[in-house]
């Protein structure tokens, strides 16, 4: 069978990349390609400086014994545009390119091409000569196919979306959305402030001095939690805010059934697993306008968009939901059947089957 070798972070790393990794090293794919994984950068590691140091050195040359050693036929490196990530898996993709190896770079979020370049036409002649260099580079929407489109005319690109198990067994266990009581948010994902959690702070806080009553649950962890705490305790809302720690499957599941809203007001993403699986579960959406996000949520029709940084406007989506049940929940069930006919492994995997195949 063709052999495909994946590039991405631990496998057991809180990331969205290490999600999409595990979801394709377990899918239907293994029936048709030896499936291999290397692993690269530093999520889900725990090394001092110097460990860090050394396999920033060694790891380039561990991947070429494996190219030598396996000759897979496809290496598929995923990656996301910001500037860790693009210097260090730019030495990965020279590695590749000189074994003469099929690639496919797949790009998870972070800036678009003409924000990356950050006005230097120095750096933009770069990059444009780096996504050269694959066969094929993978965008999740298609606001980020038309970007790179634009910043590199005779890209070779395509879109395929993330995806998840959309089976009927998958969200088994749902509540459904509560027409009575307080209203019940969750976000998941990491915690820092990128993601919007100082804004949806400030939100619940605008709520309780409107009197409405929201029970907010925050589940992750990152960089910003103690932040995130102590600012949740500066302001009084320990009553509404509550931090659940990082979650993963059945656990994470569970808390998604007892929500009815997923609060995601990310000021930049790719496309959040957080997001479909929310969707899936039947937690309404809402969330920003970022990434490929559009592309999955229909504002008013399968949630709610809203601008990035706006405490405001997101109490007004979070209090119009409040008022609005009976609507809300027809909205659920629109965003149910968004993510079960577009989002599922199978499309994936139909996906992925023709890019190894005749990329």
């Amino acid at each position: 069978m063709p052999t495909v070798l994946l590039l991405g972070p631990d496998l057991t790393a809180v990331s969205g990349i290490s999600t999409h990794l595990r979801l394709i090293l377990e899918s239907p794919l293994r029936a048709d390609f030896i499936l291999l994984h290397f692993r690269v950068g530093s999520e889900g590691r725990r090394e001092s400086a110097l460990q860090k140091a050394w396999r920033a050195l060694a790891s380039p040359w561990q991947l070429l014994g494996l190219l030598l050693r396996r000759r897979p036929d496809v290496v598929h490196i995923n990656t996301a545009m910001d500037a860790k990530a693009f210097w260090r898996d730019l030495v990965y993709l020279a590695v590749a390119r000189t074994c003469g190896t099929r690639i496919i770079l797949q790009v998870h979020g972070g800036a678009l091409p003409q924000e990356f370049m950050a006005g230097s036409a120095l750096f933009g002649w770069l990059l444009r000569r780096v996504l050269e260099v694959p066969d094929l580079v993978l965008l999740l929407g298609s606001s980020e196919y038309r970007a790179y489109r634009a910043f590199a005319p005779g890209l070779r690109a395509r879109v395929v979306a993330n995806a998840i198990d959309t089976g009927p067994s998958a969200f088994d266990s749902l509540e459904g959305f509560d027409q009575h009581g307080d209203l019940k948010l969750v976000f998941i994902g990491r915690l820092v402030a990128a993601k919007g959690l100082f804004e949806a702070i400030d939100a619940i806080a605008m709520l309780r001095d409107q009197g409405l009553r929201v029970e907010f649950v925050i589940a992750g962890s990152g960089v910003d939690e103690s932040r995130l705490r102590s600012e949740v305790a500066a302001r009084g809302l320990d009553d509404r805010i509550s931090f659940a720690g990082a979650v993963f499957g059945p656990d994470k599941k569970r808390l998604l059934s007892k929500a009815q809203v997923l609060l995601f007001p990310s000021h930049r993403e790719g496309l959040p697993y957080a997001l479909l699986e929310g969707m899936a579960a039947g937690a309404l959406p809402v969330t920003c306008p970022v990434g490929a996000i559009p592309d999955v949520v229909v504002d008013g029709q399968h949630g709610f968009l809203v601008p990035p940084r706006d405490p405001a406007a997101l109490a007004s989506a979070i209090r119009w939901i409040d008022q609005n049940r009976c609507a809300a929940s027809d909205m659920v069930r629109a965003a149910k059947d968004r993510v079960a006919s577009a989002y599922s492994v199978p499309r994936l995997v139909a996906d992925l089957r023709l890019v190894y195949g005749t990329s």
